[in-house]
Formats: C-alpha cells, sequence, structure tokens
C-alpha cells in the first residue's frame, strides 16, 4: 500500500502536510522535521493495522 501527502509551505516558513486518502494531518518547522513528523503520524494512524509500504510527499 503507498499513501501520499499534500506539501504546503505556511507564510511562517513552516510546512503542512495533508494525506489525500486517509485522514492524517500533520506539520513541521522544517522539511526534515515535517518527514518525521509524517511518518510518526502514518504510524500512529496504522497502530493496529498494516502499515504502508511506501508514503510519498507531493510539493
Amino acid at each position: 500500500m503507498k499513501i501520499v501527502f499534500r506539501v504546503t509551505q505556511e507564510s511562517d516558513g513552516g510546512y503542512v502536510a495533508e494525506c489525500l486518502s486517509h485522514d492524517i494531518f500533520t506539520e513541521g518547522d522544517s522539511l526534515d522535521e515535517l518527514r518525521t513528523n509524517v511518518r510518526e503520524a502514518v504510524s500512529a494512524f496504522f497502530f493496529d493495522k498494516p502499515k504502508p509500504d511506501h508514503i510519498g510527499l507531493l510539493f
């Protein structure tokens, strides 16, 4: 399974990621922080289900 997040940059310089297929949202001050937060959010959302094989970020 693959899931994709749409990434937008906020006016303050931070980033927001919204999953296109599930109710998962997260944010980060940098792209590195955003990537980490996306992985953590996906892990938490799928804690009792099989996790996706691939996570994509769409800018």
